[in-house]
Formats: C-alpha cells, sequence, structure tokens
C-alpha cells in the first residue's frame, strides 16, 4: 500500500509547518477554504444558496446576506452560518454587515422587462443600487481586512449580459456591465495585497429570477410563453439547456481555491457557447 511520506531537511518555518499540517490533515482537499469567511449576497435561494451551500460544504463560515429573513435563517441552519436581513437597496444596509469577510460573493440582484423608451426610472435606479452600488459599498467593508490579511477572493455574480447586451434589458445590461468594471478595478488593485477579482457570467440560469420574466418576455416579444425558453432565452445559446445554480456554484469555488491564484481581471463565461458566437 502507498503510504505518502514527506522528509523535511532543517529547521521548519512557519510556511513548511503551514504545508506540512495541511499535507497531514485527512479533510484538507475537500475543505479548502476551512478558517475562511465568505460573504455571499442574495444568498436565500437560486445562485447565492447554491454558492452558500458549496462554500460552507468547502469549510468556509459563511454569512448569508438576503431580504427574505426566514429563507436566509433556513440557509444560514443548513450551513452552520450566520444570516443578515438586510435589504441592499438601502446604501447604508453594507455598513451593518461584517467586515471580516475574506470571500465575497457579490450575487444579488432583479430583473425587470421593458423597452427602454417605458422603463420606470426608479426601477433603473434600483437596479443599479442592489446590482452595482452595494457590491462597491461591501467591497469598501471588507477589503480592508482581506488586505491585511494578505488573502482574499472575490467573486461577482455577473451574466452574459455583462458581456452583450439583449433588448428591453436596459437596467440589467447597465448593471452587469458596471459590476465587470468594478471587478476589474477590484483586481487591479487587490493584486499587491493578495486579492483576486473575478466574474462568473453565466447565460440563463434555472432559478425565479429567470422563470419570473417568462411572461414579461412573451409580451415584448409578442410570442406565446411557451416558446420564450427556446424562442428568446436560447436563441444564441449552443447548449439549449438552461445552466443549474450547481454549476455557477462549482465555478465560484473553483476561483476561491488553491489554483486560481493567477486568475484574477477576468470574466469566466458559462453560456453555453452564446459568446462564441
Amino acid at each position: 500500500m502507498f503510504r505518502r511520506v514527506i522528509v523535511w531537511t532543517g529547521h521548519m518555518g512557519a510556511a513548511a509547518g503551514a504545508f506540512y499540517r495541511a499535507a497531514m490533515e485527512p479533510n484538507a482537499e475537500a475543505r479548502p477554504l476551512a478558517g475562511r469567511t465568505a460573504l455571499v449576497t442574495g444568498a436565500a435561494g437560486g445562485i447565492g444558496r447554491a454558492c452558500a451551500v458549496r462554500l460552507g460544504a468547502a469549510g468556509a463560515r459563511v454569512h448569508v446576506v438576503d431580504r427574505a429573513g426566514e429563507a436566509a435563517e433556513k440557509v444560514a441552519a443548513e450551513v452552520g452560518g450566520v444570516a443578515h436581513v438586510v435589504d441592499l437597496a438601502d446604501p447604508g444596509a453594507a455598513d451593518a454587515l461584517p467586515s471580516d469577510a475574506d470571500i465575497v460573493v457579490n450575487n444579488a440582484g432583479l430583473q425587470h422587462v421593458a423597452p427602454l423608451h417605458e422603463f420606470p426610472p426608479d426601477t433603473f435606479a434600483l437596479m443599479q443600487r442592489v446590482m452595482v452600488e452595494a457590491p462597491f459599498r461591501i467591497l469598501r467593508r471588507t477589503l480592508p481586512h482581506m488586505y491585511r490579511r494578505g488573502w482574499g477572493r472575490v467573486v461577482n455574480i455577473s451574466s452574459v449580459h455583462g458581456l452583450r447586451a439583449s433588448p428591453y434589458k436596459s437596467a440589467y445590461v447597465t448593471a452587469k456591465h458596471a459590476l465587470e468594471g468594478l471587478s476589474k478595478v477590484t483586481a487591479l488593485e487587490g493584486a499587491p495585497h493578495g486579492v483576486t477579482s473575478n466574474c462568473v457570467s453565466p447565460g440563463y440560469v434555472a432559478t425565479p429570477l429567470v422563470t419570473g420574466q417568462i411572461a414579461a418576455q412573451a409580451e415584448a416579444h409578442g410570442i406565446p410563453e411557451d416558446q420564450v425558453v427556446g424562442q428568446v432565452l436560447l436563441a444564441r445559446s449552443a447548449i439549449k439547456h438552461l445552466v443549474a445554480p450547481d454549476e455557477v456554484a462549482e465555478a465560484v469555488l473553483w476561483l476561491c481555491g488553491p489554483h486560481s491564484g493567477h486568475i484574477t481581471g477576468a470574466s469566466l463565461p458559462l453560456d453555453g457557447g452564446w459568446t462564441a458566437q
């Protein structure tokens, strides 16, 4: 039977000792985020919940952030984390969140579908507050902790709409393009401090945010609701099925793991080939 043997010569320094302990830890590979603290927004359901569950299973202590209190408490109990019931549309909400996160997943979002000339200005502003200003405020609060520790991971849940545009989604496309830009600036500023920042940019994911817009898409395009997924949502995707939230969560975990330290300022499309066209 093969056994791993590690032999040290000379004095075992702090870094070598840490490596030795990691090598001897039987769950080191299964729990690569042990000792880390993650903060996930919009974590009561959909992609956010999947990320909270996956990061928790990898060993992180998870702050579950959502305005849906009961659902957030349920997810927090499931992952052994802490729920924070806040509305990120409130500019002061970030100040009530913990500042000691090593990992930040900016996921919270909302959607509204309407022609630009009919788009409600208040809804446009609301979407920018939740999907752009809130991530900025959260990073402004948490980056100093990451800088002090010399390690941090920022993963922004963008969208294929952070890379491409679609009609009737002026606010969402604007917000996701802005989030991509914020992520790149974070990457450049964080690099000297051991902090990476990337976007995961999925196509249409099987979440209530997507299924909830089918009726509006049908009205905007003048087609029956049962034709929206094939003719509108997946029309530009080579893979003709919706992305699963767990697929997004696995990509997030990989970007937070031990083998992605040189990946920063990037956008990882999970778009079924949409952007290949």
